[in-house]
């Protein structure tokens, strides 16, 4: 409860230097600025598997864009409008739950010419039955695919549950089903530098449960590569020492110019990141 209490109190008096969609477009524009080319994950995907001499993949720095929406779709409305503002394409994944299966925005978002994908969780809502998960992945696909032609999809880490969604494809291949790419199976992160705001925060696999590469996490920390902040990652960019191959991953609710909706946020994250501690500490990650 105290830290609970002295989290409220922070938020309320911590100035919005973060998290801003204001703070968003600068990050945007200064990795523009710097030379990087923005593609979306099914890009990446058509690319890797292209032999041709022209793929995108040759340029010599780029990002790949994701947001997983996994509450207040309207907020993922907003990044999308000011990617489209600045010519940019992402990946944006959605859950089946309300908070971010919103079919107006689904659509709006993939006319402003972004990908849309599966931000899946079906074993946790399956409670572990394999064949039910998979019977509810190929229906929910089906119903995604009718605002976009959706050729990847990205496993949602929900921490609280005792279910890994990737599990699923120990039993099943989603190839079959016409999918291209799963971030965590089909990305060389040896090779692709992993940014997320899991946790609030660039430097949130402390706390992340799923949402992290543990494989390369010591190494990109031995060669200084670990932000907290965006102004952080901004620097970085200005200054030349980001790796010039990068995935981006973002929650679009954390990010808003709404005071109110702001500290709300800051709060639920906090808390949450309590929860994570202690989930990891008793899993003994």
């Amino acid at each position: 409860m105290f830290w609970l209490l002295l989290s409220i109190f922070f938020a309320m008096r911590n100035p919005m230097t973060d998290f801003t969609l204001r703070k968003y477009r600068e990050l945007l524009q200064m990795l523009q600025k710097k030379g990087y080319k923005f593609i979306t994950f099914e890009q990446y995907c058509e690319q890797k598997g292209n032999n041709s001499t022209t793929s995108s993949l040759d340029d010599s720095k780029w990002i790949i864009l994701r947001h997983d929406v996994d509450l207040k779709a309207a907020n993922s409305l907003a990044t999308a409008q000011l990617e489209h503002e600045l010519n940019i394409p992402a990946s944006y994944y959605f859950r089946v739950v309300p908070e971010s299966n919103q079919p107006e925005i689904i659509r709006a978002i993939a006319q402003l010419g972004h990908e849309v994908g599966y931000h899946y969780e079906d074993m946790a809502i399956a409670n572990g039955d394999v064949a039910e998960a998979y019977a509810h992945f190929q229906q929910q696909l089906n119903y995604f695919r009718g605002f976009y032609p959706v050729k990847t999809i990205c496993m949602h880490g929900a921490p609280t549950s005792q279910w890994d969604g990737k599990d699923l494809w120990k039993k099943y291949n989603y190839r079959d089903l016409g999918i291209i790419g799963e971030p965590y199976f089909d990305v060389d992160f040896s090779q692709v530098f992993y940014l997320t705001d899991t946790g609030r925060c660039w430097d949130g696999y402390k706390v992340s449960v799923r949402d992290k590469i543990p494989v390369y996490q010591d190494e990109w920390n031995a060669a200084g590569l670990v932000y907290h902040t965006t102004d952080n990652i901004i620097h970085a960019a200005e200054q030349g020492s980001l790796p010039s191959r990068i995935m981006i991953t973002t929650h679009p609710q954390r990010w808003t110019d709404n005071r109110r909706e702001w500290v709300k946020e800051i709060m639920m994250q906090n808390a949450k990141n309590i929860v994570k501690r202690l989930i990891i500490k008793i899993k003994g990650h």
